[in-house]
């Protein structure tokens, strides 16, 4: 059958109707909220290059993770934003660190709230690299010994899962192997399965004062990152990291990329999250404040392509926004 008897508007009539017969459905339930530690007290401090996000220490984190949980979100993933930094990142291993502090401070206010700490050593690292290197080269097995302690020294502070970022060979294995063997069973891992050598991270970089250090091609990451024309190595992956212990995989960034999110998201049976990254996020809020788009309608519009493409997970610095939006309705 076809036109006249076949009148698809009649379902895009009214509002109520469209409502009713919507395909896919974006919540607050599916968001979490990256959010950036530093040392010190009473600091919120805005970063330049995500407009609305800020720096925070421990105890006005606590202000803002109430506003968060009250808005509805019940995740958030942290990332340690330290003054001293080392050759190998191992600032990152000890019981009091920034994102381990945090974590304890979290979890004795917000008990149910699910934590994430992101388990990788750019932020940490002299060199903003994201392990050990040697003489100009990331040294893959030195670099899966220390994010074993890292694991372990997170899954202590009483973190519920944690998220390896680097594209390390063998890092999920690593940790899982590394966390039983120190009794953190429960503490889930969240793989960075899919990460790209992209160039929408800038503004990332930046808040966290990671810019890489070395040579332009191993800076970038290129050497352990993926490459950006790849699509059947993302399969490869993800299943890769499911079968040596993943209980959740990443796709980054996302909105270059919604075909890997779809394609990872039909192929496995473990949830599929997809990381709204700092420069899809900053992008949309400058062109909304220079007043070239409606920055607030392409939010809803950009993290419902993820939520069509098949993200089980949203990770999106458009969190709290978004949340707000919906209470505001």
């Amino acid at each position: 059958m076809s036109f006249p008897e076949v009148r698809p508007r009649r379902l895009r009539a009214t509002s109520g109707m469209r409502r009713l017969v919507q395909e896919s459905r974006l919540s607050v339930d599916c968001l979490v909220a990256p959010l950036f530690i530093v040392p010190g007290t009473a600091v919120k401090s805005p970063i330049d290059s995500l407009p609305g996000q800020f720096h925070f220490s421990v105890d006005l984190l606590l202000v803002e993770i109430r506003e968060l949980v009250d808005l509805g979100i019940g995740s958030v993933i942290l990332f340690g934003v330290p003054d001293l930094k080392d050759e190998e990142g191992m600032v990152a291993c000890k019981d009091d660190g920034l994102v381990q502090t945090a974590i304890r401070a979290i979890k004795g206010e917000f008990p149910d709230l699910v934590v994430i700490a992101d388990l990788c050593f750019c932020e940490y690292t002299t060199n903003g690299q994201c392990g050990v290197f040697l003489d100009g080269v990331l040294d893959n097995d030195r670099t899966l010994e220390n994010l074993g302690i890292q694991a372990i020294s997170l899954g202590k502070a009483g973190v519920d899962i944690v998220a390896p970022s680097g594209m390390i060979d063998g890092m999920v294995g690593g940790i899982r192997q590394s966390l039983d063997g120190a009794g953190f069973l429960s503490v889930g891992i969240m793989s960075y399965a899919v990460k790209y050598a992209s160039a929408w991270y800038g503004p990332f970089r930046e808040a966290v004062r990671s810019d890489p250090a070395l040579s332009a091609d191993v800076g970038a990451r290129s050497g352990h990152q993926m490459n950006v024309c790849n699509s059947k190595e993302a399969i490869r992956e993800v299943v890769e990291d499911i079968e040596q212990g993943a209980d959740i995989v990443i796709v980054k960034p996302a909105l270059a990329f919604l075909d890997i999110v779809s394609s990872v998201s039909q192929a496995v049976s473990v949830p599929t999250a997809a990381y709204n990254v700092s420069g899809e996020y900053s992008l949309i809020k400058l062109g909304g404040s220079s007043g070239l788009v409606d920055s607030q309608a392409l939010m809803v519009e950009s993290l419902s392509s993820m939520k069509r493409a098949g993200a089980d997970i949203i990770i999106s610095y458009f969190a709290k926004e978004y949340a707000q939006t919906c209470l505001s309705k």
